[in-house]
């Protein structure tokens, strides 16, 4: 008897862990075709979502599904969805907790690309300086490292980085009271040399 129960329960355990994979999959593939392929974007407007760290990917998603960060409308790049257009809080709506935290673990297991975007080598020089004065005790590794909980801005699309930053200047879109603090200490100047900074980081 007790064998039998362990083998039902085997069989039930591995048909949620496929349904699980196949949920993951079919999600992963809608990300996809606005992200890029295995979620590296080719893009500057849209980022990069490869190698995020999980908690700030399903942060992100959660604050997505209460929309309480701008959703401003995009179109699909590619796939067969390619040329509609959606936003990020119709995608989060429907998705349930368990569903956001499989998607995020399942990007941030795959590996971040640094995008192959042009930049103004001394603008970036700058950029090094006032990251290692204003930011670097949150994003180390000059904004590189995953593991910060910070998401990665070296290598990420400047166009997306540009729009963010706007987004949380005009208080468009909310930010911890620590990074406020800081943004507000920034010139116009500051933020177009950290722009370049993040996007020499090839």
């Amino acid at each position: 008897m007790k064998f039998a129960t362990s083998a039902v329960l085997g069989v039930l355990l591995s048909f949620a862990a496929s349904s699980v994979l196949a949920s993951v999959s079919a999600t992963a593939e809608m990300c996809n075709g606005c992200h890029g392929s295995a979620g590296v974007s080719e893009w500057t407007d849209m980022p990069t979502i490869a190698g995020i760290d999980a908690f700030v990917h399903s942060d992100a998603l959660f604050v997505y599904r209460d929309e309480a960060r701008p959703c401003a409308k995009s179109e699909y790049r590619q796939g067969d969805k390619c040329g509609e257009a959606t936003t990020m809080c119709a995608i989060a709506k429907n998705m349930s907790d368990a569903e956001i935290e499989a998607i995020a673990e399942h990007y941030a297991a795959l590996p971040f690309v640094p995008a192959n975007q042009e930049f103004d080598a001394e603008l970036a020089k700058t950029g090094e300086e006032v990251h290692s004065r204003e930011c670097s005790r949150c994003h180390s590794a000059g904004g590189s490292d995953p593991a910060d909980e910070a998401s990665i801005l070296a290598g990420q699309w400047m166009g997306y980085l540009e729009a963010t930053f706007a987004a949380y200047a005009s208080g468009e879109r909310e930010q911890p009271k620590k990074m406020k603090d800081k943004m507000e200490t920034l010139s116009g100047d500051d933020v177009k040399a950290l722009l370049h900074y993040y996007a020499s980081q090839q």
